[in-house]
């Protein structure tokens, strides 16, 4: 207990020394490990060829494109055997045909999606078509006299038309009474 309260926050001088050559010997290491894995991924890229794009021959191509016109998935053993007949790794065949299942449904979504755009412009059409056919029968309508004319009713005790042009106003002696749709004049 012969340290002071100074002592517990600061390391001595040679333990700082030494933690910090430690520091400079991690990174050192880190970067030594990631110059060597730069080199390890270059070489196994060389030999592996990994990142160089495959080309195939057009024998190679119509092969493959008969291939999954018959089948457009492949079970392992297919796989390999088509492998081996295209002189290829199994590898690149999966991930040809793979490539060639997402060409297929990305050309099936952008011929959907432009029978959908044009789809959407025919309705837009139609829209703008019946909007403007309803503004014109609006126009007609208010510029025409009204749908329904309002048909005046005689009041039976004190022989009143009630409603009408002519409110208030007592009945002509030709006009009927009541109204019978049975009744034939002889107008």
């Amino acid at each position: 207990m012969g340290r002071d309260a100074g002592s517990w926050h600061s390391p001595p001088p040679q333990s700082r020394h030494h933690c910090k050559i430690k520091r400079e010997d991690d990174v050192r290491s880190e970067e030594a490990e990631k110059v060597s894995s730069r080199i390890s991924d270059e070489e196994e890229e060389e030999d592996s060829g990994a990142r160089k794009k495959l080309r195939l021959t057009k024998e190679q191509s119509s092969l493959l494109e008969d291939k999954f016109k018959e089948h457009s998935t492949l079970n392992p053993k297919q796989k390999q055997a088509l492998a081996k007949q295209l002189n290829l790794r199994p590898r690149q065949v999966e991930v040809w045909f793979q490539n060639r299942r997402a060409r297929t449904k990305l050309k099936k979504t952008e011929v959907e999606l432009e029978f959908l755009r044009r789809c959407c412009e025919t309705l837009t059409e139609e829209k703008r078509r019946l909007q403007k056919e309803l503004q014109d029968l609006e126009k007609s309508h208010k510029l025409s006299a009204p749908r329904h004319m309002q048909i005046p009713a005689t009041c039976p005790s004190c022989k009143k038309v009630i409603g009408g042009a002519e409110t208030g106003s007592p009945l002509p002696a030709s006009w009927p009474r009541f109204f019978n749709p049975f009744a034939h004049h002889a107008a």
